[in-house]
């Protein structure tokens, strides 16, 4: 998982300011009338996150456009890769000095205005049966689990501070807490925590077709290119078959599909990666690198703020 609000602030710094007096003038205009309450009130939150994504994408065209002279865009080109990915060494050290912090970053109401906390329920509400997710972090996809639909869940990171950040929040949760449990007499979805390399080692641990969903939240972008591949690979083999109704669900970083803001990215990528995003290269062409692995097929794509970020839903056809 990476600093995707480092990434953020790269792309636009005014945004977060200018969607907070968004929200505020919202809320102002419901406190007019009566009659403007009721009629805001068949308005969902998905329906304000739409909206608000949908500024957030004409902000970047016009913050990016103002702001990057220095890109030449005659012909956009897409650029997978321009920056150099971590090691599964490095990931390991790096992210076990970020770990202690690392919510202060990616977490909150910023995620939040950005659509990403919903991204991850809508997504993530849909693992079932014997769940495995790789480059699990801090744990901030655990709430977002729908507890009924999980026979066990493993957890893995190549971090072992990861890791040990996750193990505290899930005492805080009262569905995985074995305290909370042993309280209410409820039955507990067992917890494997696993410290791995998701790019070579899951097969050799876990066995094929031993999950019915694999799950993973902005971990790809640190892998680099050849790592999300293997990664991916991996992945197809230790999930199900889509006889077997297995499923992989991803949140991942991505090139945007607004050639102006992908153009920024590309030009921005090896900078971001070093400066603040935890090694992430944000200009992955995602998608293609989905498409070119063995045996998977993407069922469902949605775009969020221009695809900077994006989430799939994918089958194993082998």
């Amino acid at each position: 998982m990476l600093s995707y609000m480092f990434c953020m602030n790269m792309y636009f710094p005014s945004i977060v300011l200018s969607l907070q007096q968004s929200s505020s003038n919202r809320s102002s205009s419901n406190n007019v009338s009566n009659n403007d309450s009721s009629s805001s009130n068949g308005k969902t939150r998905r329906d304000v996150l739409k909206r608000t994504s949908e500024r957030v994408s004409l902000l970047v065209s016009l913050s990016v456009g103002l702001s990057s002279s220095t890109c030449k865009i005659l012909r956009p080109q897409f650029v997978v890769q321009s920056a150099n990915a971590l090691s599964p060494e490095e990931a390991a050290t790096a992210y076990d000095s970020y770990a202690e912090k690392y919510d202060d970053l990616d977490g909150g109401k910023a995620a939040d205005l950005f659509g990403l906390d919903v991204a991850r329920s809508d997504l993530f509400g849909q693992a079932r049966g014997h769940v495995l997710e790789i480059g699990v972090g801090t744990g901030l996809n655990l709430l977002k689990y729908d507890p009924s639909k999980l026979e066990s869940l493993t957890l893995v990171d190549v971090s072992e501070g990861m890791l040990h950040e996750t193990e505290k929040r899930i005492q805080t949760i009262p569905f995985f807490s074995l305290q909370q449990h042993h309280q209410q007499q409820q039955q507990q979805v067992p917890i494997t925590f696993v410290q791995a390399d998701a790019t070579s080692e899951l097969v050799d641990k876990f066995g094929k077709g031993s999950f019915d969903t694999v799950v993973d939240s902005f971990s790809l972008c640190v892998m680099g290119t050849k790592g999300a591949a293997d990664c991916l690979q991996q992945m197809q083999h230790v999930v199900k078959t889509k006889q077997n109704n297995g499923q992989i669900l991803l949140l991942e970083n991505a090139r945007s599909s607004n050639p102006i803001l992908g153009s920024y990215q590309d030009t921005t990528a090896e900078f971001a990666a070093s400066a603040g995003g935890k090694g992430c290269v944000y200009n992955q062409d995602v998608k293609s690198i989905i498409q070119s692995t063995r045996g998977i097929e993407i069922i469902k794509e949605n775009l969020y703020i221009s695809g900077i970020f994006r989430s799939y839903q994918c089958q194993t056809i082998l």
